[in-house]
């Protein structure tokens, strides 16, 4: 492959979404479709133009949560039955059992928590939570289901090919939602004190993890009520292209959804023919009208990047800290505690 960048379209693999460019790194979203070549502007690779900030780095003198893991989640709810589930749960420094904590699940945890990977979410929470930008919160990252003989996702294979991903992540039912809310979130309260307030509850993923997030918030609106997409597949692999115009026939939900994409996405050439269900980039963007028209509390961002988390990972702080902003404030000039870094709490759980 040479230095021009190049998607690779063409036979659907069910359940992802991803993008093959040379300049990438790993981790990157797995591939759908592959044999034809998606058009391309001119030019350097638009990947290129995003890289992390210090918000997504390690920061001297911030404290560090720990990540602890990896566990194993077995089927309980009946939803896919034979399936387990490894998860990581980040605690942050600053978590004291004696108060309820904020909670943040990521699908796709392997890629989100990846010390060199693109979006190094644990960095993110650690540099907000420090400066009181995002409230204290747990964190979990959860890796799609598979069965006991079925090899772990990696970098490199998401679990398209190897586990029950394309079917948890891309179904429109309640399957998924009741692995978070009937499996993960029982362990979740038992371990740690996690607020009760579905306000408190946000979820998030990347390609088929970000339309699994926002499934498991639209089925589970009682318990999750902030969804963080990053180049969601609301596209026909399992029929997510229907879900814009299912926002807007169905009562409002109250929930908070910021969504983030790229131009040079999966645009839907397969096959030498066009076919917009299957246009990353368009789809996402009427799922942002149809939340807007019906009057949902929804931010977007809309970038040059490929179907992969460049992008979705150099603007994470923002959309953390936009889906987080009404956390309580104290505005008393004397109340030195609020006008603070957050330190570690004095005994951790």
């Amino acid at each position: 492959m040479g230095t021009a960048a190049v998607f690779t379209i063409g036979l659907l693999l069910a359940g992802t979404a991803a993008m093959t460019r040379a300049q990438v790194q790993p981790p990157q979203a797995p591939p759908v479709r592959r044999g034809n070549r998606q058009p391309m502007p001119p030019g350097p690779n638009p990947d290129a133009q995003y890289r992390l900030g210090p918000d997504s780095l390690p920061q001297e003198g911030v404290p560090k949560g720990e990540i602890r893991g990896p566990y194993t989640l077995h089927s309980s709810s009946g939803a896919y039955p034979g399936t387990q589930h490894t998860y990581w749960v980040y605690v942050p420094a600053q978590y004291d059992h004696a108060v309820p904590t904020a909670l943040m699940v990521f699908q796709d945890g392997h890629a989100f928590k990846a010390e060199n990977g693109d979006v190094r979410a644990q960095n993110v929470m650690d540099n907000l939570i420090y400066r009181r930008e995002i409230p204290v919160m747990i964190g979990v990252f959860i890796n799609p289901g598979r069965t006991p003989e079925q090899p772990e996702p990696t970098a490199s294979e998401w679990g398209d090919r190897t586990t029950n991903r394309p079917t948890e992540y891309n179904s429109l039912d309640d399957r998924y939602a009741r692995v978070i809310t009937e499996e993960l979130m029982p362990v979740l309260y038992k371990e740690y004190n996690i607020s009760r307030d579905p306000e408190q509850h946000g979820i998030g993923g990347s390609s088929s993890g970000a339309i699994a997030a926002f499934t498991v918030a639209w089925e589970r609106p009682n318990q999750f009520r902030k969804v963080l997409s990053n180049v969601g597949s609301f596209v026909n692999i399992r029929g997510g292209h229907v879900y814009a115009d299912r926002v807007r026939s169905s009562p409002k939900k109250p929930i908070r959804v910021f969504l983030c994409d790229g131009r040079n996405d999966n645009r839907g050439f397969g096959n030498g023919v066009y076919d917009e269900k299957w246009d990353w980039f368009l789809q996402n963007v009427r799922m942002m009208k149809a939340l807007t028209e019906k009057g949902y509390d929804v931010n977007y961002s809309w970038g040059v990047s490929g179907h992969g988390q460049k992008f979705g990972g150099a603007i994470l702080p923002e959309m953390m800290r936009w889906l987080w902003r009404d956390g309580p404030v104290s505005t008393d000039p004397n109340d030195m505690v609020e006008r603070a870094l957050r330190q570690p709490a004095g005994k951790k759980e």
